[in-house]
């Protein structure tokens, strides 16, 4: 019987990471989910570990001993890195750090991918600095990129954009198709407040997400760093007249005067689709499942 390659998955309860471990269960691999304290998948091997704590990582890598590493666990929030940065350098900086070390200690042939963020800053330009996510985000990358470099080890970048798709989620589609669906349910005023209409954002299904992160532990190349995107940004205007089409309810935008219209540099995955890649859900089709995931919540509640 042939053995399944071993894929453990940090992050594993949350938004990207429960679809994850869905993708993985669908293409064949023995899935170990790492959670804090939670078992949602009676489907996959559970571990509960604080990744923050360097002694039960080393632990927990002796135990599982991955061929593939899917590190999606962090502080993932702007504003809480305000609050708490230290608690976000240790988060996304020190976890990372402990489990690269952990399989350096244990001489694994591990294949490590770390899940970045488009909010990094260049670190020759401190002025671009925004906020303690954004430097914590790129101290993990450097880190990262740093053990490939002083020690091999097999470790690639992502570095997704934003990403939107049925699920619980703090993004701002999932906050428009919940009050949409509020509205639907006549528990909400009809009033969809914005900022500014004019913002753009290059959206990509987390479905497609994790098909791109399948790709890459199979055929990335070692140190690099890869957008997942799909090379074309929408304004949140574009993104409400789509969720207008897709449901009943008459509602009205209300939105802060604000008329700057940002030009956002539009970013091509090309060295994802040289490898094969290329994302297959349609934007409207993703905000239909979003708005779907919702009205099941509600209907069962």
């Amino acid at each position: 019987m042939k053995v399944k390659p071993k894929i453990l998955i940090t992050g594993a309860n949350g938004f990207t990471g429960q679809h994850a471990c869905d993708h993985f269960l669908r293409v064949g691999l023995d899935i170990t989910a790492v959670t804090r304290n939670v078992n949602f998948n009676n489907q996959v091997q559970t571990e509960h570990c604080d990744l923050t704590d360097k002694e039960a990582v080393r632990k927990l890598i002796q135990k599982v001993k991955p061929q593939y590493l899917l590190h999606l666990a962090g502080q993932n929030h702007v504003g809480n890195s305000w609050i708490n940065p230290v608690t976000s350098i240790e988060a996304n900086v020190m976890s990372t750090l402990y489990l690269i070390e952990a399989i350096r200690h244990e001489h694994l042939s591990c294949r490590v991918l770390v899940v970045g963020s488009a909010l990094q800053f260049d670190p020759h330009n401190l002025s671009s600095l925004t906020h303690p996510y954004s430097l914590s985000k790129t101290l993990q990358v450097l880190i990262a990129q740093s053990w490939k470099v002083l020690y091999n080890i097999d470790v690639i970048i992502a570095q997704p954009s934003n990403l939107i798709g049925p699920g619980l989620s703090n993004g701002v589609c999932s906050i428009f198709a919940k009050k949409i669906v509020d509205m639907e349910e006549k528990k909400a005023e009809q009033v969809l407040e914005v900022n500014n209409l004019n913002i753009q954002r290059d959206f990509i299904d987390v479905r497609d997400v994790v098909t791109a992160y399948e790709t890459l532990i199979k055929e990335g190349k070692s140190g690099e760093i890869y957008r997942i995107c799909t090379g074309k940004s929408h304004s949140l205007q574009e993104i409400i007249n789509m969720f207008k089409s897709l449901t009943t309810v008459d509602f009205e935008i209300k939105s802060q005067k604000n008329n700057h219209i940002e030009q956002n540099l539009e970013i091509h995955p090309l060295e994802l689709r040289e490898l094969g890649w290329n994302p297959e859900i349609q934007l409207e089709s993703s905000l239909n499942d979003i708005l779907n995931f919702y009205r099941n919540i509600t209907k069962n509640s």
